[in-house]
């Protein structure tokens, strides 16, 4: 079943100050063609998505099981301590489209999480390289396993739609996320703001 609700505007939130973005490079489009291909080749396998839509923006969010998270990686080669490891976290494939036409930014250090009314921890990019590095994991490993996060910062273009995955601690309990996203070529704009309650972690089917 799809869920949807609204983002809207923080009227009394100040303009942010910002750099411009970044220019785009053929190697970052390739790379983000990369982590859509990702999306569009296991959302048949997926369980029900949770989406947010409005004016701004559409978002939705994949829960992923063990056992599905395991088979895109075995099928890539992935050493058996990695898929181990990554197996018992709760794992979220997002996919977001700028509906808007001025730019969004995404940036996921102001994503919070929650589960029963307290903070739930979302792994950073850089915890998984420093996990990575002490296990002496190839590095060719690493940079796939890099394409396939989402990003922690970036630039939503109007009609622009780019995903990746995100990792939170395993829980039994139903997940809120209540997110924020800059708005304007250099953040001057209004920030809009999001909550998308009732998120599931995935379990493997019996």
């Amino acid at each position: 079943m799809i869920n949807r609700t609204n983002t809207t505007e923080a009227p009394t939130i100040a303009a942010m100050a910002g750099k411009p973005g970044p220019v785009r490079k053929p190697l970052q489009r390739i790379s983000r063609l990369i982590r859509s291909s990702f999306i569009l080749t296991t959302i048949l396998f997926c369980l029900p998505a949770r989406t947010a839509c409005a004016r701004p923006l559409q978002i939705e969010i994949v829960p992923r099981s063990p056992e599905q998270m395991s088979a895109f990686y075995e099928a890539r080669g992935f050493p058996a301590n990695m898929i181990d490891l990554l197996a018992e976290t709760c794992y979220m494939t997002v996919r977001i489209k700028n509906t808007s036409q001025d730019v969004v930014w995404l940036d996921l250090s102001q994503w919070k999480f929650t589960a029963g009314e307290k903070p739930l921890h979302r792994y950073h990019r850089n915890e998984w390289l420093q996990r990575w590095q002490a296990m002496d994991v190839p590095l060719r490993f690493q940079s796939t396993f890099r394409w396939t996060l989402l990003p922690e910062i970036l630039d939503y273009q109007p009609g622009e739609e780019e995903g990746g995955n995100i990792i939170l601690v395993r829980t039994r309990l139903p997940v809120t996320l209540e997110a924020t996203f800059p708005t304007g070529q250099h953040k001057q704009g209004k920030p809009y703001r999001l909550t998308l309650g009732n998120l599931r972690c995935a379990e493997n089917t019996q």
